[in-house]
Order: C-alpha cells, then structure tokens, then sequence
C-alpha cells in the first residue's frame, strides 16, 4: 500500500519565488501519466527523462491486454518509484462480464499494487461501486473515477460530491474527477472549457488533496494550477507532457508565468 508521509517541500533553482513543490513519495502534487502502449524502450525513456515527475502511470483502457514486455515495464516503472495500475475501463470490461475475481487475479498477476475503478463506460449500482472498493483497497491502493464518458451526460454537482465522500470513506486513496483522454467531458465541456461552478461546488465539499484532476489538455492543466496552486492532483497527462506540465506548476511557462509572482514584480521593467 501506498505510505503518505507528512509532506516535505523542496525548490533547488537559481531563480527566486518559484513555488515550493512536493517531493516524492507525493499525497499532493501527484502527476498521473497516462501510457497507451508505449513499448519498453520508451518507457525507459520516459523514465530517464521525466520519472521524477510522475506518481502514477496509468497503463490505459484495455492497453495492458494487447501491449507487450507488460510484466517488464510495470517493473520498470516500480523499479523508478512509479506507482502503476490499468485502465478502469478494463476493470469495466471484467465486470460487465461478471468476472471480477478475474480482474483480482489479472492485476495480481501483473504484481500491480494498485487499481482503479471507474463505471465510465456501464451502468453500475454505486453501493456496489463502492463494495468494490472496499474489496481491493484490503490488498491495493485503489484509485477511483467518478463521472461519465458519454458526452452529454450531465451529473448534478450534489450528485459527484455524494459519490465521491462515500467512495473515499469505502477505501479510495483519491478519486478522479473524469474528463476523458480528450477532456472534452465530465469536469469540462465539449470545447475544453472547465465546468467552473462544478469544480467549485466539489471542492467547497470534498477535500482538495482527495481529488486528482484529468486534464489532458494544457489550458486545463493551467486552469487548475491557476486556481489551486502548483501542489494540485493533476491526471491523464500524456508522455510527453511531463515536463512541460512541471514547469507550468513551477510558472516556467507563459500560461503560468505570472502565478507565483509578487505584486511588485508584475510590473513593467
């Protein structure tokens, strides 16, 4: 299981008024990658180039069926300090098909130690949602998604805050805020802007450092930067956006250049 020790911050930069950023093993500041099928040798390179940065790598959807060196890349990954888990919408697949002790098996197998689960993609009874996790969170970490895939599927903001207090208190290590791949659903519209008063209604119930945040896009991933500060749970960030998401949190990057700035410095030189 994953130990969250009280946090400790760290900043080694020449430069002045960079934000204080978590350091490994994060509870905050988490990074959440999202691997659709990189061979062993990219991950290698992901690894060499930015796994200091991420917290978790996602190997998503149904990829880990069809991918190969599956066993040697997980490895790879723990081997980094890199928590890593499959798809929810492949613990969908298992249950849809009535085989969940086949899902425990497979993730075993796979020597993961942690899990998520999601009903993105099926219809699936929240009390036993929530049965689930409180299943695996006995033997993983679990990590749990709330909202649709489905454009158009609108959830009232009641309705998440529910769902997300009580899968927390079955077991969840954090819950996912949806937005899909594309984040173009769930927290955000069809265009990519943010359900504003969605996330502020969430976060006025459930406890920021609970939630990790999909946004796959880089406007989302300054959005909430922006708002939450640069120790915010961000997920779905692609491969090769792992750096460039850290130095938007660190405001190395012109959509957050300014964030962490003094007043006195916001000024023309």
């Amino acid at each position: 299981m994953i130990e969250t020790p009280k946090t400790k911050k760290v900043s080694h930069s020449p430069l002045k008024y960079l934000p204080e950023r978590t350091q490994n093993p994060r509870s905050n500041g988490i990074t959440m990658v999202m691997d659709k099928g990189l061979s062993l040798r990219q991950a290698e390179d992901l690894v060499s180039a930015s796994g200091k940065y991420v917290d978790f790598i996602k190997l998503g959807f149904g990829t880990s069926l069809v991918s190969n060196n599956v066993k040697e890349k997980i490895k790879l990954y723990q081997d980094n300090n890199i928590n890593v888990y499959v798809g929810g919408t492949l613990f969908e697949a298992f249950v849809i098909r009535n085989q969940f002790q086949a899902y425990v098996d497979y993730v075993s197998e796979l020597g993961l130690k942690s899990c998520e689960v999601s009903d993105g993609s099926i219809t699936l009874n929240h009390e036993k949602k929530c049965e689930y996790i409180s299943i695996l969170s006995k033997n993983f970490t679990v990590l749990s998604e709330v909202g649709s895939k489905e454009e158009g599927v609108i959830i009232h903001p009641q309705r998440w805050i529910k769902m997300m207090e009580a899968e927390l208190k079955a077991g969840s290590f954090k819950v996912i805020a949806e937005a899909r791949e594309s984040g173009t659903v769930g927290i955000f519209h069809k265009n990519g802007s943010a359900h504003a008063l969605l996330i502020n209604r969430i976060v006025n119930k459930v406890k920021l450092e609970n939630i990790i945040w999909e946004t796959p896009q880089k406007s989302q991933q300054a959005y909430f930067i922006k708002l939450f500060g640069s120790n915010v749970n961000l997920g779905n960030i692609a491969v090769d956006d792992v750096i460039p998401t850290e130095t938007l949190r660190l405001g190395l990057r012109g959509d957050t250049f300014f964030a962490f700035l003094p007043p006195e410095l916001k000024t023309e030189i």
